[in-house]
């Protein structure tokens, strides 16, 4: 991407050395390069300032930002911005990310409070790049997608002069566990088998996961081995908490537990929980969920996580309301299809 051809006229572009130094650009005391791995600790540092104002805490650990500098899907030399002044203080952070092949962009932009000037910089290379990665992909369009918490008055002024608008609502939900919590009996004829055993059980997982939330928002096609490369490589992944309901020797319904949660907050996390649509209404959904709740609090955790959609034509958070879950974090996912 030639990034001089956007930049306003007061910047200045230099070539530096390395992946993380591909290319440099300086603003008025302001410096922009590539990120690498070298550069977790002060990402977390800039998204942690730019999150707690809105939130309340860093809503990020430093494990998060090491999983995102190691996914498979996304590219040090492209798809990265860090800011820094000229004194080298960590002011700026804006990220994109493909999913799987399809022309659907994840976009995040963070600022340290006191720099917002910067913040359209990094939206519109954001942006561009985003456009770029779907025309790689063979993809005429593309859509991009931004989570932001309701008072991010910075980017969502960004996000809607470019015509994003809200497309859903996810919360996230917690319960607390403050005494032992009993694991729920086996459903008659239900096998319960984690993904640890076999391949088989893993792909059964994935199947059930991809089905099922075919429909969902945000959704693409994936391979399965793209899967298991992105779940491999997160830190907080361990396939003995990837569990498959089996319903009289048929992969019924999946749970898909991580450790994201642990490092913060102490907390389990339910990145899926999924049942395919022969198999619903027949009570799977809630056993999985309190298994989640009894194995969390077996490991000593203190809550479990989850975040759902608030699409009224899923069930699903109307199930984990019913279990005593309540809400904690409101986050608006920005969307605009735009051509390449």
């Amino acid at each position: 991407m030639d990034t001089r051809a956007i930049l306003p006229a007061n910047y200045s572009v230099a070539l530096g050395n390395g992946a993380a130094q591909t290319v440099g650009m300086q603003l008025d005391g302001y410096l922009v390069r590539r990120p690498g791995l070298g550069d977790a600790r002060d990402i977390l540092a800039i998204e942690t300032a730019h999150n707690v104002p809105l939130v309340g805490d860093a809503n990020a650990t430093l494990d998060d930002v090491i999983d995102e500098l190691n996914e498979p899907a996304w590219s040090a030399e492209t798809d990265g911005w860090l800011v820094r002044t000229e004194a080298g203080e960590p002011v700026g952070y804006g990220w994109v990310c493909r999913k799987g092949q399809s022309d659907n962009v994840d976009v995040a932009v963070y600022v340290v409070p006191g720099h917002d000037r910067i913040a359209p910089f990094l939206w519109e290379q954001a942006v561009l790049r985003a456009k770029e990665i779907a025309r790689e992909l063979g993809h005429p369009r593309v859509t991009i997608d931004v989570g932001l918490s309701p008072k991010d008055e910075l980017v969502r002024g960004l996000a809607e002069r470019d015509g994003l608008s809200v497309a859903t609502t996810f919360l996230r939900m917690r319960i607390d566990h403050d005494r032992p919590v009993p694991y729920p009996p086996l459903p008659d004829g239900v096998e319960l088998r984690d993904a640890a055993d076999s391949a088989d059980i893993r792909r059964d997982a994935f199947t059930v996961r991809q089905t099922a939330f075919a429909d969902h928002f945000g959704a693409v096609e994936r391979t399965f081995e793209d899967w298991v490369a992105e779940r491999e490589a997160n830190s907080s992944h361990d396939w003995r908490m990837v569990h498959v309901a089996y319903v009289d020797g048929v992969a019924a319904a999946a749970l898909i537990r991580t450790n994201n949660f642990v490092p913060d907050l102490n907390c389990g996390y339910v990145l899926s929980l999924s049942t395919l649509p022969g198999f619903r209404r027949r009570g799977l959904a809630g056993f999985l969920l309190r298994y989640a709740f009894a194995a969390d609090a077996a490991d000593g955790r203190v809550g479990t996580v989850l975040h759902v959609d608030t699409n009224p034509q899923r069930p699903a958070l109307g199930l984990y309301q019913r279990a005593g879950m309540r809400e904690v974090l409101t986050i608006d996912v920005w969307r605009k299809t735009l051509p390449t």
